[in-house]
């Protein structure tokens, strides 16, 4: 069968003085971090949700809820390894993923590439079938008065 499907993800985040910031299984190096149960990796959260979402296995919520204290402070990238299993085991393969950081801070160019590598590694595909880009708000709303970030992900799952 040469089935695809197509899931979406978004995730957002307040920004929290002290915390360990990391986007994408990447951690930059800010005076904040993200306020969340686990690591709250919006880019890696937002992926996860994609995944659970094309294989119709749910959401991250229903697979890791901020009510169970195994997932507090959980690396995200173990949350997504776990999504990308599960849907695995329904006979899902991620084909590839378009990823949007929605924030004024902190710049996502200058960490791309290692963005790329790291989401790729968790994906199980080549770096050059994940793209990761940025947009700011323009200033407006609270991702504009840089209370928190937000990330859209879509992700392509074939069927094998």
């Amino acid at each position: 069968m040469n089935d695809i499907r197509i899931g979406q993800g978004i995730d957002f985040h307040r920004f929290e003085p002290g915390r360990r910031l990391v986007l994408g299984g990447v951690e930059f190096h800010e005076p904040y971090g993200l306020s969340g149960h686990s690591d709250a990796d919006v880019v890696l959260h937002a992926v996860a949700d994609a995944v659970l979402g094309a294989a119709g296995l749910g959401d991250i919520g229903q697979h890791f809820p901020d009510t169970d204290s195994r997932w507090k402070d959980a690396d995200s990238r173990k949350l997504l390894a776990e999504a990308v299993a599960l849907a695995e085991e329904a006979g899902w393969k991620v084909g590839n993923a378009d990823i949007t950081v929605i924030g004024q801070q902190p710049k996502i160019a200058v960490r791309r590439g290692e963005m790329q590598h790291s989401i790729a590694e968790i994906l199980k595909v080549t770096p050059n079938r994940i793209n990761v880009k940025a947009t700011t708000t323009e200033a407006m709303g609270a991702l504009g008065r840089e209370e928190g970030l937000a990330a859209f992900a879509i992700v392509l799952m074939r069927h094998f």
